[in-house]
């Protein structure tokens, strides 16, 4: 299927899908898109031989989109440059010792928890899964996704202390989350040998290297922004940075969401301040917030419609069911741990641990990381497990943490 026909469908889905929340079901977007699409995946899996071309059609839509190099390689740097951009840099100073263990010892203890109680939950419904592929597992499902989770914090008014934490952790997370399955998914593939300290070095590589390299990058559009006033050139060189810099710190073998999420901190900080007027200001901020709305729109279109192509048998159903509250324990035990000790020397929100382990959503990166293994068994179980998470985190967590946060006003 061509490219564009590709894109108008997918726009077209978008907006007729929008259109129908907002008019009728009245959900946060991100929530309201991905449920009526996939009340349509359903509905032509029921109409049988009527829906077939429809959902035949469909599939090969979806058959030729690579989900993660459509995400991972593309979308994701500019929903992450949208999401830091508004990001308020004081905010998160101030809450930057939580999200730094939460981002990093956080998600390599769930990676482990979740990896060890999966295995047993696998063998429990009869599935064999080998303990690598149960820690790959892990490794994807860990990252909170700051795509799903920034969205519904637009429309929580939580605290702000509360909201950086959240929204800090889930733009830092899965750089580190994508590192660890990178190191994984070699081992699973029987490559090569990694020692602890190996495993050290492309941590170090990945995530130092892209912070430094995001401080260039910004630094030097920082300066071109300062040097002219006038918008159309100044959103350019922002389209640049992310595009560009994006494709550059991957080749490098940086950590390029770390170094996109540093450099739109930068931009949307000391940028917005020192080198923008306020008709930039204004001009830049609804150019990325279209932007923002726009690809998640699509993006959420996209993990609904993509149920179609799973392969779904009862095994992989009660695994999914099973690897729910796994994941919510892993995630309730990681925040917890570091939250009560902290406590001793700091103040935190009311209800600071249920609130970040039910808001810690899961989205499009973990989908994407499952759907970027090789084809196979283990891919369709790991693929189908993951979609069962990702679907409840959305839909049951997505539409309950409002209230939630709102309890604690």
């Amino acid at each position: 299927m061509k490219l564009f026909h590709i894109l108008a469908i997918l726009l077209t889905a978008s907006a007729v899908f929008s259109y129908i929340n907002h008019r009728f079901l009245k959900l946060p977007t991100v929530i309201g898109i991905m449920l009526v699409a996939l009340v349509f995946s359903l509905m032509l899996n029921l109409l049988g031989p009527i829906g077939l071309v429809l959902e035949q059609d469909v599939e090969v839509m979806l058959e030729s989109i690579d989900f993660d190099e459509t995400l991972l390689h593309g979308m994701l740097s500019f929903l992450l440059f949208a999401g830091a951009l508004h990001v308020n840099l004081n905010d998160l100073a101030q809450q930057r010792g939580i999200i730094f263990i939460l981002a990093t010892l956080g998600v390599i203890g769930a990676t482990f928890l979740i990896g060890i109680l999966s295995w047993y939950a696998f063998a429990l419904v009869g599935l064999n899964v080998p303990f690598v592929y149960c820690l790959l597992f892990g490794a994807l499902i860990s990252p909170t996704d700051p795509i799903a989770v920034l969205g519904i914090l637009k429309q929580s008014n939580a605290p702000k202390s509360l909201e950086a934490k959240i929204a800090g952790e889930s733009l830092f997370n899965d750089g580190v989350a994508v590192v660890m399955f990178l190191v994984i998914a070699r081992i699973a593939a029987g490559g090569t040998d990694m020692s602890a300290v190996d495993v050290l070095l492309i941590f170090s590589q990945e995530a130092i290297g892209g912070i430094l390299f995001g401080l260039g990058a910004g630094g030097l559009t920082y300066w071109m922004l300062k040097s002219v006033d006038n918008y159309q050139v100044e959103i350019l060189l922002t389209l640049a940075l992310v595009t560009g810099g994006y494709t550059l710190a991957e080749a490098l073998h940086l950590s390029a969401p770390i170094a996109i999420v540093v450099a739109g901190l930068l931009i949307g900080n000391h940028g917005r301040v020192l080198a923008m007027s306020g008709k930039t200001r204004e001009h830049l901020d609804t150019f990325w917030e279209l932007v923002d709305e726009i690809l998640n729109a699509v993006l959420f279109v996209l993990i609904g419609l993509e149920v179609l192509v799973l392969v779904f048998i009862q095994e992989y159903l009660l695994a999914g069911l099973l690897a729910i509250p796994i994941v919510l324990l892993a995630r309730f035990i990681t925040v917890g741990i570091p939250i009560t000790i902290m406590r001793r020397f700091r103040d935190f929100t009311p209800k600071a641990i249920q609130i970040l382990t039910w808001g810690g959503l899961r989205g499009g990166i973990s989908v994407a990381l499952a759907l970027s293994l090789p084809a196979g068994e283990m891919r369709d179980t790991l693929v189908a497990v993951t979609y069962a998470v990702v679907i409840f985190s959305i839909l049951v967590q997505g539409l309950t943490i409002g209230p939630l946060i709102r309890s604690i006003k």
